[in-house]
């Protein structure tokens, strides 16, 4: 076995135990002048590159952009078991990437067949970092949704990560997928009731947990009451999100979250 196989099954492996969703690139027909031979593998998560190369550049970074739109497809239809079929495509180098050197490579992208727990962390806050950096140690994948680049900027990439900058939070939720568990830690009440609104007009979340207190709770379910809905949806959201322990302090507080977290999803097991 060569050492290139013998790393990317290792890496594989590893992406494979914490149930991270995955592609692999291979690069299995070179023509002319391409930086990479013939095998050449890269592993890409919905962060991007995790791992390999097919060549870098312009050839590479059209193979992530590929992948990752792969990745998304897969994730979002995870819950109703829909797999997303193995793709090659044929690049030639100056029509297609608009490179110098001349020649083709034909990409093999394959797509981990991995079952996913989804999580929506929505704020880019103390609080969320820290809720953040600790999911991304299990075996789930992370969406954080803010709309201020630079405290998602605050958050160090993970394989199992995607951040998305956004304009109007509440709209990215149409776009996750079905069965997400949704934890709302944007600027308040102000921005947490429009996403909160959304996740319940699309009623496919697993769980809603939103921070805050027992006012704020109240506060909250009554104004999604007065807009007509029911007593029951409105009842099945988790606010103030997280089991009854620890302290204030972020970190404490993410570990609460967690905890309630794993309870719902093994309550669903």
């Amino acid at each position: 076995m060569s050492r290139v196989i013998a790393d990317y099954l290792e890496q594989a492996s590893k992406l494979a135990e914490r149930g991270v969703v995955f592609a692999t690139i291979t690069l299995v027909q070179p023509e002319g002048h391409v930086p990479q031979d013939i095998g050449a593998k890269a592993i890409v998560t919905q962060s991007g590159l995790a791992w390999g190369t097919v060549g870098g550049g312009r050839l590479e970074a059209r193979a992530i952009e590929h992948a990752t739109a792969m990745i998304v497809r897969a994730m979002a239809g995870a819950d109703n078991n829909k797999l997303v079929d193995p793709e090659m495509i044929r690049y030639e180098l100056q029509r297609d990437l608009n490179m110098v050197c001349g020649g083709a490579a034909t990409l093999f992208y394959e797509i981990s067949a991995a079952r996913n727990w989804n999580i929506a962390i929505f704020g880019a806050g103390h609080v969320a970092q820290a809720t953040v950096s600790l999911l991304c140690t299990f075996a789930c994948n992370v969406i954080c949704v803010d709309h201020r680049q630079e405290w998602l900027d605050k958050i160090a990439p993970r394989p199992n990560l995607r951040k998305i900058l956004a304009a109007e939070m509440p709209d990215e939720v149409q776009a996750l997928p079905v069965g997400t568990f949704y934890v709302c830690m944007s600027q308040g009440h102000a921005t947490d009731l429009p996403i909160v609104r959304q996740i319940l007009k699309r009623d496919q979340a697993a769980f809603i947990g939103v921070i805050g207190s027992e006012p704020k709770a109240r506060t909250l379910r009554g104004a999604l009451v007065k807009e007509g809905f029911t007593q029951e949806a409105v009842d099945k959201i988790h606010c103030p999100v997280g089991l009854p322990i620890g302290s204030n302090s972020p970190a404490e507080i993410a570990v609460s979250i967690a905890a309630q977290l794993l309870q719902a999803r093994d309550a669903l097991a």
